[in-house]
């Protein structure tokens, strides 16, 4: 655990002894929704002293159906995220799909995700190490942990070394996922900080037909039981009314529920880490 990379975002480390949190809206619905989340996370981690990081998507490329939300798309979605970033003073988190959408990208937000289903895109990965920021990879959830290793390479042989790894759950089929909390450590023997998403872990995949399902009780259950298998970073999607999202809603947790389960989750960070 020692050997774990510590990873310099403006004036703090993720990975280092503070928790960080990546949270916000699965999807770009209106800046009143990402002022909302934006101003309601700020506060509440600025009063919690925890590490902060705004993230929504200007575009959900893998959705289940044609007719599913997946956002305002690349340049009005990056017109909003850089409002957010300017009237809050965030770093921003959003995904790519394509390697053309690196380098746009990179001039807005302070890490670039790579989706799941894409983390072993060569190109995709290459093009987001080439702009030289952090590059967050979202583990397959067809893929064992000892495997990021070898998409690891691929952004390291790129020229950067700023990489967050994240473990989503792991997919057995039959509309479900399972987390396996020993990816946790096995994944930093890498020598990365690792991530837990604890929102996308209780997706339920194409479980309501045309759109995923999920079950947003079992998040307090997974970001407890991740920082005591001691993930350094949590990854939640946040929304001011989750049953209203137009993306991934049965999985989200509500902001008016965040403030207690980041302090509770942060409570045994401090625990493990010390």
């Amino acid at each position: 655990m020692e050997n774990i990379k510590r990873i310099k975002l403006r004036d703090f480390e993720i990975g280092g002894d503070k928790l960080t949190i990546l949270a916000g809206p699965c999807a770009i619905e209106s800046q009143e929704i990402l002022d909302e989340t934006a101003a309601g996370l700020k506060e509440i981690t600025k009063e919690l002293d925890i590490n902060f990081v705004f993230k929504s998507s200007f575009d959900k490329a893998n959705r289940s159906s044609i007719t599913s939300f997946r956002g305002p798309g690349m340049e009005k979605g990056l017109q909003m995220l850089q409002k957010v970033k300017d009237k809050y003073d965030l770093p921003i988190v959003t995904d790519i799909h394509t390697p053309d959408q690196a380098e746009p990208v990179s001039k807005v937000a302070d890490i670039l995700q790579i989706p799941a289903f894409l983390c072993r895109q060569t190109d995709l990965l290459v093009a987001a190490a080439k702009t030289g920021k952090i590059v967050n990879i979202k583990k397959g959830q067809f893929l064992a942990p000892e495997q990021m290793g070898s998409l690891i390479k691929k952004v390291e042989d790129s020229g950067n070394s700023n990489i967050l790894l994240t473990d989503r759950g792991t997919s057995f089929g039959y509309n479900n996922l399972v987390v396996d909390f020993r990816g946790i450590p096995i994944m930093h023997s890498l020598g990365f900080p690792v991530v837990f998403d604890a929102t996308h872990s209780v997706q339920l995949p194409g479980a309501n037909g045309v759109c995923s399902g999920g079950d947003r009780r079992f998040v307090p259950v997974l970001a407890k039981a991740a920082m005591a298998a001691g993930a350094r970073v949590l990854f939640f999607e946040i929304h001011p009314d989750p049953d209203k999202a137009l993306c991934d809603g049965p999985n989200m947790v509500a902001l008016k529920d965040a403030k207690d389960l980041f302090a509770t989750c942060k409570k045994i960070f401090e625990v493990v880490q010390s």
